[in-house]
């Protein structure tokens, strides 16, 4: 095969200013999507969720186009549903009543913790039971808080207590337990008063097994919100994704739940800049952003 003056093939032909205007486009493009690590994860994120989106939208439209709610009706109607006053009240409701409960389950369940992770007896007395609450399904104890605290909000503060306490608890023991005996050694050494060992040498050495149990707590603390708002019918994200559900108003229902995994996501967020600002050497292991 023969070439011209300056070695093109035949068949080529010189690329036109469109084409190149392309080939730019599409470089530009290409490095703000995969130009770093950091913009690749991003891309691969909201790649994934569009992705999500678009299959779900096609298969409604499929098979299910008259009981199933769409991601198009969903967007449609998200912007009126959030500025709904009476779904304000509802989201402040439940964001409240897990904020309480996760607060008192915190300072109740690090206490606990470190009591069993320090003193072997403690331990022996509540370890059974610590276990087998943990494990016992949240739900199981709705029925008696009701008679307990009867169909108001202290049924759904217990739950929420109940819920994140085990978790703090449990976390914060292994810590205790986790403490370098050349710490304790040095403590006993220069005789150390118990509310050093305890509050200045357990508990700070404890913070990373305490941050790991309070991101579970705080899932545990709104899965146990919202169950109690579905069961007790209080005023919610949960008794509003149920009545809207109830009547027909998928779209809406979605909403809440859509918020539910939003708050979600807000407290993770939140973590990790907490951990960031002010526990900078604290790293969980695997964690992706």
């Amino acid at each position: 095969m023969t070439t011209d003056a300056i070695g093109r093939l035949p068949t080529e032909r010189p690329r036109g200013k469109i084409e190149a205007v392309i080939v730019r486009t599409g470089a530009f493009f290409a490095n703000i999507l995969w130009g770093t690590p950091a913009r690749a994860k991003i891309t691969i994120k909201v790649a994934t969720g569009f992705l999500i989106l678009f299959v779900w939208q096609i298969g409604v439209a499929l098979f299910a186009a008259n009981f199933v709610a769409k991601p198009i009706n969903i967007a449609k109607v998200f912007p009126s549903v959030l500025a709904d006053p009476l779904f304000q009240q509802a989201a402040w409701n439940t964001l409240a009543a897990v904020f309480q409960g996760l607060a008192v389950a915190l300072v109740a369940g690090t206490v606990v913790g470190i009591a069993m992770g320090r003193m072997k007896v403690f331990d022996r007395a509540l370890n059974f039971y610590v276990n087998g609450l943990y494990t016992m399904p949240m739900i199981a104890l709705l029925p008696l808080l009701t008679i307990w605290f009867g169909y108001s909000g202290d049924a759904r503060m217990a739950t929420i207590i109940f819920a994140a306490f085990f978790s703090i608890v449990i976390n914060v023991r292994d810590g205790a337990r986790s403490v370098p005996p050349e710490y304790l050694d040095v403590c006993k050494t220069y005789r150390a008063p118990a509310r050093f060992v305890w509050f200045d040498i357990t508990l700070f050495s404890s913070l990373p097994y305490l941050i790991a149990g309070f991101r579970l707590a705080a899932g545990r603390a709104l899965v146990a919100a919202v169950i109690a708002e579905f069961f007790v019918s209080l005023n919610g994200v949960g008794m509003f994704v149920l009545s809207n559900a109830r009547s027909f108003k998928h779209n809406e229902a979605v909403v809440g739940v859509v918020a539910l995994v939003l708050f979600g996501l807000l407290f993770e967020l939140t973590m990790n800049w907490i951990t960031r600002r002010y526990f900078p050497w604290y790293r969980r292991e695997g964690q992706s952003n």
